[in-house]
This record gives C-alpha cells, sequence and structure tokens, in this order.
C-alpha cells in the first residue's frame, strides 16, 4: 500500500493533469550524439515534485511537458490561460531562425551564406563601413555580424530611431563579421527586414503561411518599427500551447502530423554550435542556445523574464515555461531557477520513466 506521503504526490499529479488535461502531439525524434533513452513518460513523483517547485517561482505563469509527443503536464499556474498569445520576448529569435530556413528551401534566400547588403542597400548609411558588406545572412542568425549591439544600454536609442534598419547598420563594428556573439536584437530585425525585402510579404505574412497555420496556432500581428518592418527577435504573440507545437516541430525534425514544414536538417543545422554566449557560456547556433544536462544536449529558444522552450531530442523531451515579461531586477535568478526545474525534476523525472 502506497504511503500517506506517496498519495499526496499522486494527487498533486493528478491535480495537473486535471488543471491542464492531456493531448496527443506528434511522435518523433532527433539524433544526437547521446543514444536515446529507452524509458517512455515521466515518474509520476519526480513530475509532482517539479509541479511542486513551479509553484513556488512566483513569475512563472505556465509549464507545459511533452513526452515523445504525449503532454503529460498542463499547469497554469497563473496569468492568461494556455490558448492565449503572449509575449514570448526573445524566444521570438529562434522562430525567425525557421522562417529562415523555409525561405532558403522555397528559394527566397540564396543561403546562409548569401551577403544582406544588396537586399539591404536602400537602408545602407552614406559612407558605410566596406564590412556591412560581408555580413551574410548566416551572421545575423548566429549574432556575429560583427555590428555594435542595439541590446542593453543602447535598445532605447535604436528602437526610437526613426529607421530601426539604418540605425542597426550604422553601428560602429565591435568586431569582425563571423567572429564573437554580440547579442543584439538589431541583428534579429535585420533579418526580419532581409525576409521581408527578399519576399515582398511582411514577416508576419511569412510567419502565418510557413509555420503558424501547417501548426495549427494562432499568431497574432505583433509590433512593427517605423517602415513597418515586423520587429524581429522580439515582442512576437505565440501562445504556450503553440510554443510546445513549436517546439515540437523541431524535436521531430520539421515534421508536424506526417507534413513537412520545415526542410530536412534544419533542425540540427540551427542547432549547431557557431558562437558561445560571454555571458552564460552557452553555445549558440541559428537562434537556439545548447546546453548539456545529464550527459544529453538541450536546446533552447529563450526570451527575457523566462519566455523559455526546452527541446530535449534524446529524451523525447519538450518543455515550456512561460513567465511574467514584466521588468524585474536584472540578474533576480529566475531564469536559472528555471533551468534548475529542467535539470533537477524534469529530466531525472523522464530519464526515471513511468
Amino acid at each position: 500500500m502506497p504511503s500517506e506521503t506517496l498519495r499526496r504526490i499522486g494527487l498533486a499529479f493528478a491535480a495537473a493533469l486535471l488543471l491542464g488535461g492531456c493531448s496527443p502531439a506528434p511522435d518523433g525524434s532527433g539524433a544526437q550524439p547521446r543514444p536515446a533513452a529507452d524509458t517512455r513518460g515521466m515518474d509520476a513523483e519526480g513530475l509532482a515534485r517539479a509541479l511542486e517547485a513551479a509553484r513556488d517561482l512566483r513569475p512563472l505563469h505556465a509549464l507545459l511537458v511533452a513526452r515523445h509527443g504525449e503532454t503529460l503536464l498542463q499547469a497554469r499556474l497563473r496569468g492568461p490561460d494556455m490558448d492565449t498569445p503572449v509575449n514570448i520576448k526573445s524566444a521570438s529569435k529562434s522562430v525567425l531562425s525557421a522562417l529562415t530556413g523555409v525561405a532558403i528551401e522555397r528559394g527566397v534566400l540564396e543561403g546562409a551564406d548569401q551577403p544582406i547588403a544588396p537586399i539591404l542597400a536602400a537602408d545602407l548609411p552614406s559612407g558605410a563601413d566596406p564590412r556591412i558588406g560581408r555580413i551574410t545572412v548566416g551572421h545575423l542568425m548566429s549574432m556575429q555580424a560583427g555590428l555594435g549591439s542595439t541590446s542593453g544600454q543602447n535598445y532605447g536609442a535604436w528602437a526610437t530611431s526613426p529607421n530601426w534598419v539604418r540605425h542597426a547598420l550604422s553601428r560602429p563594428f565591435t568586431d569582425e563579421p563571423g567572429g564573437r556573439m554580440i547579442y543584439s536584437t538589431g541583428s534579429s530585425h535585420l533579418l526580419s527586414a532581409v525576409l521581408t525585402r527578399a519576399a515582398g510579404r511582411s514577416t508576419h505574412e511569412l510567419a502565418t503561411a510557413w509555420l503558424a497555420e501547417p501548426l495549427g496556432v494562432n499568431l497574432p500581428p505583433w509590433p512593427r518599427d517605423p517602415q513597418g518592418v515586423y520587429f524581429g527577435g522580439n515582442d512576437m504573440l505565440m501562445s504556450p500551447r503553440g510554443l510546445l507545437r513549436f517546439g515540437e516541430l523541431y524535436r521531430q525534425d520539421g515534421m508536424f502530423e506526417g507534413q513537412r514544414v520545415l526542410p530536412e536538417g534544419w533542425a540540427q543545422e540551427s542547432w549547431r554550435a557557431r558562437t558561445r554566449s560571454p555571458w552564460s557560456g552557452h553555445d549558440y547556433g541559428y537562434g537556439w542556445f545548447t546546453k548539456r544536462a545529464h550527459g544529453h544536449q538541450v536546446h533552447f529558444a529563450w526570451g527575457y523574464g523566462g519566455q523559455m522552450l526546452f527541446v530535449v531530442p534524446t529524451l523525447g523531451l519538450t518543455v515550456v515555461m512561460i513567465s511574467d515579461p514584466s521588468p524585474r531586477p536584472e540578474r533576480d535568478g529566475h531564469v536559472d531557477a528555471l533551468h534548475r526545474l529542467l535539470d533537477d525534476h524534469l529530466i531525472p523525472a523522464a530519464l526515471q520513466g513511468a
């Protein structure tokens, strides 16, 4: 007979399932160097402990966990419901990377090595540094443009400028194109402008046709710059369930319900490390960070305030964490706590299995 403690854990787990329910999602796998775990489902006690830890994180609004295509936990802790689009902040950069992969496959863009200057010629500053001609589409995705950042203390001046594209291109070079990682939302906004100019359609139109409709998610319009280019890499709106579907799309190498949405191999290409964050030390590819936990590679999209999408292909695990996007003290520890929630609770529960 189970002890009273185990009974309470079981009840907590059941309550979590009732709160969000279980729903099917497409199955699939992602190739990684480490062999895939042979467990299925998740340990009920471990998942219940994860939910208990999640409830203690006051900024955390929602937690969704899927394994091998089955949604095992949907916990709305506070804030909007699971189908309401919310601001995913810089997790938008991972979505822009997906759009770029589709654009390359469809011939809208020539490839990741394509220079951006001819596409953005109308906004090149007079007397532009000739190194602008060496910046490629891939450099924008991997934050290796070499241009000075528009983020952090430079964000206000950039976001209030009359032309965001020209302002970003006017930033002084602090490294060579293809050099170290310089995190800058200006670079991802240049990518949005590249997509818009090359396709002759807005980034929102492309995202709707190429991602939202195939995934069956709602993707409402989000803010635009003064010239009408949709904000690249910030303020995109997607529901927690929609973000989980996007994560499942990557876990399955671009397949969703038997339909190919992303080019074959684009997920792996996006996850391949090209540089490293000077702050976190995490590897960075095309709009995705990567770390290791319990010997498994963890790929994640990361938005301000704790908008997180984790994909662990070798465990068949996809996790969404949505947090309050309101400004908070810098380095308040919340994002670190979200990583611990994954590393100390969810991944062990998956390793243990049902």
